[in-house]
């Protein structure tokens, strides 16, 4: 069968590559998006005159990104400037010890062994080693569903081991004191994860930012899939915005029939979910496989957390991610300010900041709206991140209801957790094996929520259905 047609549901990253790549492919796309813009969680917005991302706020997979948009026709660099964080984030932790990344390693690890003397070298060692395992696994990032023969050819099966460790492990083997073992995987808590259950690809991050580098592009991550949907319409593709995908029908077996709560009826060829994996079988498709709905109402899912969006007065101090952590039960909090990229973004001297703090799932769902907000708002009046503020306002926040309800999430989730159990079980595959026609793209079919893991799924769900059609 001829792929003449296909709809994407969502215009988030993945959806924007996915419609891209099958356009330039000779395939009439339909992109239904229940939002008024293009984006999805890597969105921006504006309030009171001030830029603001509404999630993501860094780019450390430079590389995957590039990948991605070539593999659509475009060059990252012609679209959208990106600019280099040379003093990229610094861990407060309980005791008061504060622990600073910066893009230089030599320098990073300097300051280090004048911390812990002897960690330098150490540290040194640990970045080098786990660079060169990224650099032999990062091919398997753009592979849809990599089995044993691509770790083979790769060579990828040197590192069998070190892929069913947990990060917890990777890290108590460096060698290096608890402070700054915590700093390394600040990714991880910053995610809601706890360290002995997260992946361990995680071991990467300082590999990236101390090598390819960690970016920001200029006017924001939201600038990035604006590009993409531009050049998606001009490729052909037609965006119906303000529209919510209410189901997935099948037609002689496949994903065939789009409905809408418009009441509009869709038939295609194929159909590419860029919402939610697991709401995408659950709610969105007529019975699911009773063996299909248990395994997936018992992965875990992941919260968005609790944001606030800030206007702030006073010095603009690197570096650009302060993080605390608290120690204990409380979770990681983190303050992004892009002014100390962008110095002009402001108005009538007020600053665009955000502090966003991850919230457990089931403690959000248990405590419910009004236990989100007192939690956010006992956040905000912590004094930490107060520190070179001298004065504040909140424009908005976000709890996880409210993240669910702007952004149609299931169940107010981003996705299942990137847990190591679920990366070694094998993500929700690009082809969906239940149902033919249906194709899944977005976090929960790569290793996590980066802008760059989000488009390159695009790509390759966009792929496997080219693929099936030929």
């Amino acid at each position: 069968m001829a792929a003449r047609s296909a709809i994407v549901i969502g215009a988030g990253m993945g959806g924007l590559t996915a419609a891209l790549r099958l356009a330039r492919a000779g395939v009439a796309v339909r992109v239904i998006e229940a939002r008024t813009g293009p984006g999805g969680l890597a969105a921006g917005f504006e309030l009171e005159g001030l830029p603001f991302d509404a999630g993501p706020y860094i780019l450390l997979d430079r590389p995957g990104l590039e990948w991605a948009f070539r593999a659509v026709g475009l060059e990252l660099h012609e679209h959208v400037p990106l600019q280099r964080i040379e003093d990229i984030y610094e861990v407060l932790t309980p005791d008061g010890t504060r622990v600073r990344f910066g893009a230089d390693l030599e320098a990073t690890a300097g300051a280090f062994d004048r911390q812990w003397p002897g960690s330098g070298p150490r540290y040194v060692h640990y970045v080098n080693d786990v660079a060169k395992i990224y650099q032999r696994l990062e091919p398997l990032q753009r592979i849809s569903r990599p089995g044993l023969w691509d770790l083979l050819r790769s060579g990828g099966w040197r590192h069998i081991p070190f892929l069913l460790r947990s990060l917890n492990s990777v890290l108590a083997r460096a060698g290096l004191p608890p402070h700054l073992c915590d700093a390394l995987a600040i990714w991880t808590h910053i995610a809601g994860q706890r360290v002995e259950h997260a992946p361990s690809p995680l071991a990467f991050v300082p590999a990236l930012f101390h090598g390819v580098g960690a970016f920001y592009p200029t006017g924001g991550i939201g600038r990035i899939p604006t590009v993409l949907a531009a050049a998606a319409q001009r490729a052909g593709v037609v965006f119906d915005y303000g529209v919510k995908v209410t189901a997935i029908r099948r037609q002689g077996g496949r994903a065939a029939i789009v409905q809408t709560d418009r009441g509009e009826t869709h038939t295609t060829n194929a159909v590419v979910s860029n919402a939610a994996g697991v709401g995408t079988y659950l709610d969105l498709l007529e019975s699911p496989a009773p063996a299909l709905r248990t395994r997936l109402e018992k992965l875990p899912l992941q919260s968005p957390g609790v944001i606030a969006y800030l206007a702030v007065k006073g010095a603009i101090a690197p570096p650009y991610l302060r993080f605390y952590l608290p120690g204990g039960d409380e979770r990681c909090r983190c303050l992004v300010t892009p002014a100390v990229l962008e110095p002009n973004v402001q108005n009538d001297g007020w600053y665009p900041a955000r502090l966003i703090v991850p919230m457990d799932h089931t403690r959000a769902q248990a405590v419910g709206p009004e236990g989100q907000r007192e939690y956010l708002d006992r956040i905000v009046a912590e004094p930490w991140w107060r520190e070179h503020v001298q004065e504040h306002r909140v424009l908005a926040t976000r709890t996880p209801t409210q993240w669910g309800s702007d952004y149609h999430l299931y169940r107010d989730s981003m996705n299942p957790v990137m847990t190591a159990e679920f990366m070694r079980a094998g993500r929700l595959a690009h082809r969906s094996a239940e149902v033919p026609g249906l194709y899944l793209t977005g976090s929960a079919t790569h290793p996590g929520q980066w802008v760059s893991f989000c488009a390159i799924s695009g790509v390759l769900a966009a792929e496997r259905l080219l693929q099936d059609v030929r």
